[in-house]
């Protein structure tokens, strides 16, 4: 099958596990089949395409195997019913449905594609799918149009860590494609609002409503880099919630703030943290920034006060006397995230997926401007929020007013001044 040289990038990568972001008529059905067929090649493989629905799986691509895997004259038999392809080296095309995943247990996969990944829920592929991989060390790809900020995006966000040997990630537009008329494109772009030309055409991850980080970006915000080996000075925000336990770790350079590491640890305590700490970066000058609730706040059974644990674990700690507003602390993560004149002023590696995911998500609870805790978004961004607020700070400044005071004469009999 030709390829265009988008699709052949991602062909020609070896990486297990592959996530491929695209607008739409990029042609990722025609890559993924073609994918299908290459890993079929092998004797005794069972191939998997899954899309969100087994009659979705039946519409976009059952023509368009049957027609290749005839062409290719490899077909020994074919089940209509069941929209299965036997091979005469015995291996097996298989199209299945995620809204019925009970139908994928139980076999062990050599290769899957996942089809509109964002469509399909995430259990399909953490708790049916992943586990028949492990036997066969089979290889997985993710393909799709992007849905808002949910498991799809997270993949993606995975596989642009560098340091990951088994994960890889692309993303492009409908243009890239080679498919659609540039005039096409602009003529969508006229009748469609940006939000959504931008979601379906550009591929694009479009925040969801009342999104708190507005101001976060996969694409600015999320680097792969190294920390320095002569770094000595750690900065390190901590959110004292018990279940879990969250502290994002990070270095300062140029006024950048670098989060290469987050630690979340369940039914847990401040000393098994201080622990976590010490074993991960020995030998270092930590700066912690809690939450100012640290100096009540008891998460040890000892009697001590959060504060007093980290301070007696070496930490030197950074803490307001008093909680600053909410909206001031959320206003400071912004705006180092993107100040008003587009300076990006933090930097979070790939690794830290429950940071990126939690400001990624993290929204207001709908019609107020109160954060929504039911999620789970907020211990992280607490974490990362502390940290930024203390050290950059933006308050509302307000002069306060004169008190008007009355020469009234508490007492005075009634008329009289």
């Amino acid at each position: 099958m030709k390829l265009s040289a988008p699709q052949k990038q991602v062909a020609d990568d070896p990486k297990r596990f592959r996530v491929l972001v695209t607008g739409r008529r990029f042609g990722k059905t025609t890559l993924a089949i073609r994918e299908c067929a290459y890993h079929a090649r092998e004797p005794d493989q069972l191939i998997y395409f899954i899309s969100p629905s087994y009659r979705q799986s039946k519409v976009i691509a059952w023509q368009m195997m049957k027609k290749i895997f005839h062409k290719l004259r490899w077909v020994k038999r074919i089940n209509e019913a069941e929209l299965t392809i036997y091979l005469k080296n015995n291996s097996r095309i298989c199209l299945k449905g995620a809204d019925n995943p009970d139908s994928m247990r139980g076999v062990g996969v050599h290769f899957c594609v996942f089809d509109e990944a964002g469509d399909i829920d995430e259990f399909a592929w953490t708790e049916v799918i992943r586990p028949t991989l492990s036997d066969t060390k089979g290889k997985a790809l993710f393909c799709g149009t992007p849905k808002g900020m949910n498991w799809f995006h997270s993949l993606y966000i995975q596989g642009q860590d560098k340091t990951n040997p088994d994960w890889g990630s692309y993303l492009f537009t409908t243009l890239d494609g080679g498919f659609v008329d540039p005039d096409e494109i602009e003529q969508a772009k006229r009748d469609m609002d940006m939000k959504t030309f931008r979601q379906e055409y550009m591929a694009t991850f479009e925040s969801w409503k009342g999104l708190i980080f507005y101001n976060f970006s996969p694409e600015h915000s999320v680097k792969t880099f190294t920390v320095p080996e002569n770094e000595t000075i750690l900065h390190i925000g901590m959110d004292f919630n018990l279940d879990p336990l969250c502290a994002v770790v990070s270095y300062i350079k140029d006024g950048i703030v670098h989060f290469f590491d987050e630690i979340q640890i369940w039914s847990a305590n401040t000393d098994e943290m201080c622990e976590e700490i010490h074993r991960r970066y020995p030998n270092k000058k930590i700066f912690v920034y809690p939450d100012p609730a640290c100096r009540q706040r008891r998460t040890s059974a000892g009697g001590k006060t959060d504060l007093s644990i980290l301070q007696n674990a070496g930490f030197i700690c950074k803490v307001n006397n008093h909680h600053m507003p909410v909206r001031d602390r959320i206003n400071s993560a912004n705006a180092k995230l993107c100040s008003a004149a587009g300076i990006r002023g933090i930097i979070i590696h790939p690794k830290c997926k429950n940071l990126l995911n939690s400001l990624a998500k993290h929204s207001y609870k709908e019609g107020t401007s109160l954060p929504d805790k039911t999620e789970g978004f907020d211990h992280m961004t607490d974490a990362f929020s502390y940290l930024i607020s203390f050290l950059y700070p933006i308050r509302r400044e307000y002069q306060p007013s004169q008190t008007t005071t009355f020469n009234v004469k508490v007492g005075a009999p009634h008329g009289r001044l």
